[in-house]
């Protein structure tokens, strides 16, 4: 099998089903829900954020994860630049996983933080699908 990002598209093109395609929607509807509710509920987010506020600068990392959930969320659940909406989400998913372990055990949202940041790399591996606005646009070509 070839391992590069071209026959990763290809291999993943080829066998791509409906439910390849909805779970990539669900991931960017999850974004979506995800930084709307920081952008509402900004006192719950600085509160999560306490433990790592030292490291990072509060309000630049509001704007940036409230921002790239958001846009990112909308880019992935149409296909479009998929792969760029994932790479942006990656950081913010690692670090959603590691504030766990920094601050308090909340098992819950370690388990959605893990779930969330292996479907968000499966998906940057492999790329969006045959539904998608990548698909469609890489065959108007």
């Amino acid at each position: 099998m070839d391992t590069s990002v071209k026959g990763l598209n290809k291999w993943a093109n080829a066998h791509s089903t409906f439910w390849f395609d909805a779970i990539r929607i669900i991931l960017g509807i999850f974004l979506i829900y995800k930084g709307g509710y920081f952008v509402s509920n900004s006192r719950d987010f600085e509160d999560l954020i306490a433990p790592a506020s030292n490291f990072m600068g509060g309000m630049l990392t509001f704007h940036y994860i409230a921002a790239a959930h958001i846009m990112g969320g909308i880019m992935i659940v149409f296909g479009l630049l998929t792969r760029w909406a994932l790479i942006a989400q990656l950081p913010i998913l690692v670090g959603a996983v590691l504030i766990n372990f920094i601050g308090e055990m909340n098992v819950a949202n370690l388990i959605i933080s893990l779930v969330t940041l292996a479907v968000s790399f499966f998906y940057t591996v492999y790329g969006s699908g045959k539904h998608s606005a990548d698909y469609y646009f890489k065959m108007q070509k």
